[in-house]
């Protein structure tokens, strides 16, 4: 019997293999190699431009070309793809870690806490940084609440450690900061 993570991998994998196909279904008609006034061609457009014309009008927004709008989904499902193995591998090995940890006492209650609330706010301030990298800052309407975690650790450490230039080194400090602290509170529990 196949696991949920397996699972997960070959969902993800049929996703992406499917969104190459509409890509370069939608690619063939819009470039003209197929003739979109051929009945194939018009039952190929009929399948594929539901699914591309969502991304096609964010990226004609943006200023893209929209012939490009399949490719653009093939590495959104690809990256999608990516970040959701990625949750669905760290909730399978968290979720049996917290429960047996829960079970343990209060000190490892406390210890489960901490380090939850630890890898919440380094991936916060990972996000943080890799958004701003992309020219998405803090009145992005999805970043506000990476920016409502981080910015108690972030702008206390940007006003020691001044901006380089265009190089801002407060989030990095920030990442030390965070590993002393979680440090700090675990020492006493042997952590």
């Amino acid at each position: 019997m196949l696991d949920t993570l397996t699972v997960t991998r070959y969902t993800v994998f049929g996703l992406f293999a499917l969104s190459g196909l509409v890509a370069c279904g939608s690619w063939l008609v819009r470039t003209r190699r197929i003739s979109p006034f051929t009945s194939f061609g018009r039952s190929l457009r009929a399948i594929t431009d539901p699914i591309v014309r969502p991304v096609e009008r964010r990226l004609v927004r943006m200023g893209g070309n929209p012939v490009n709008a399949g490719w653009w989904l093939v590495v959104i499902v690809a990256a999608g793809g990516v970040v959701f193995i990625s949750l669905m591998g760290w909730a399978v090995d968290a979720f049996p870690a917290a429960a047996s940890q829960a079970a343990g006492g209060p000190a490892d209650m406390f210890r489960l806490i901490v380090q939850i609330a630890y890898k919440v706010v380094f991936y916060a301030i990972i996000v943080r940084v890799v958004a701003s990298w992309l020219g998405y800052f803090q009145y992005t309407k999805w970043l506000r609440p990476v920016y409502a975690i981080t910015d108690w650790i972030v702008l206390p450490m940007r006003r020691i450690i001044p901006p380089i230039g265009m190089i801002d080194l407060s989030p990095f400090a920030a990442l030390i900061a965070l590993m002393f602290l979680r440090w700090l509170l675990l020492k006493p529990l042997g952590g």
